[in-house]
């Protein structure tokens, strides 16, 4: 029951941030920045703390042990990848250190949490403090992982779409292949070296990541194909390099 139902759970929110993104960056592309951004933010988050749970990652013919942050990963690599699409590698970069930044408020109150006094009548606190003292380290390596494998994606999709403009499969997948191998190794290391055995998770990190990272290609056609339907306002195209411009 419980692979089936992640697998459910996995599709329909692809679904609906890919329509929604789609959607917006389409009819609203003075705010479609700041959606994806905002989606992108969000799955960072979710993969730090959802990072610290190891879980059992059956393929059928062998069985892997990740982070359970792996379902959340293709979902990072996707919107820098939406991003990227439409508003350049320039803006790319600005939503990896907006995005940055939003991280180190995270483990800023991670770290102000664990420092208030518990409440007498809180039994779950050692298990608390378990977990976030290990989501710090998770955090930190998140950090240097993320500002590496994204900025190396960020630059890998625009020379791609530059010299194949018109093979979206391409850019998707080879930038996606490239980031989540480098975050794999990067972060594994840095997150778990000393605590648990990490060449196990190296690969089994490497392959779930890149497998799942794979499945969600269609969802990037299917965005190109949505945003690229139908002609655009040239009020929001001028009002966009406006904003461009300034930035």
């Amino acid at each position: 029951m419980g692979i089936p139902i992640v697998w459910c759970y996995w599709l329909v929110s692809l679904t609906i941030v890919t329509l929604a993104s789609a959607y917006i960056v389409k009819y609203f592309r003075n705010f479609g920045f700041a959606a994806l951004v905002a989606f992108y933010t969000v799955y960072l988050a979710a993969s730090q703390i959802m990072a610290v749970r190891i879980i059992k990652f059956d393929l059928g013919f062998y069985t892997f042990f990740a982070p359970a942050a792996v379902f959340i990963y293709p979902f990072i690599a996707q919107a820098i990848d939406m991003i990227n699409e439409v508003y350049g590698r320039e803006m790319t970069h600005l939503a990896i250190v907006i995005a940055f930044i939003t991280q180190l408020l995270l483990v800023t109150f991670i770290f102000m949490v664990n420092n208030l006094p518990v409440a007498p009548f809180f039994r779950f606190d050692d298990a608390w403090q378990n977990i976030f003292k290990l989501g710090i380290r998770i955090t930190a390596a998140s950090w240097i992982a993320f500002l590496i494998s994204q900025n190396i994606d960020a630059y890998i999709f625009a020379w791609l779409k530059k010299r194949y403009e018109k093979n979206i499969v391409l850019r998707s997948v080879t930038s996606d292949i490239i980031d989540l191998t480098f975050d794999s190794i990067i972060f594994i290391t840095i997150a778990f070296y000393g605590v648990m055995p990490i060449m196990p998770l190296i690969k089994g990190q490497i392959v779930t990541k890149n497998i799942i990272g794979f499945l969600d290609t269609p969802w990037f056609i299917l965005y190109k194909k949505i945003i690229q339907k139908g002609s655009r306002k040239p009020e929001d195209l001028k009002s966009f390099e406006k904003i461009h411009q300034i930035v």
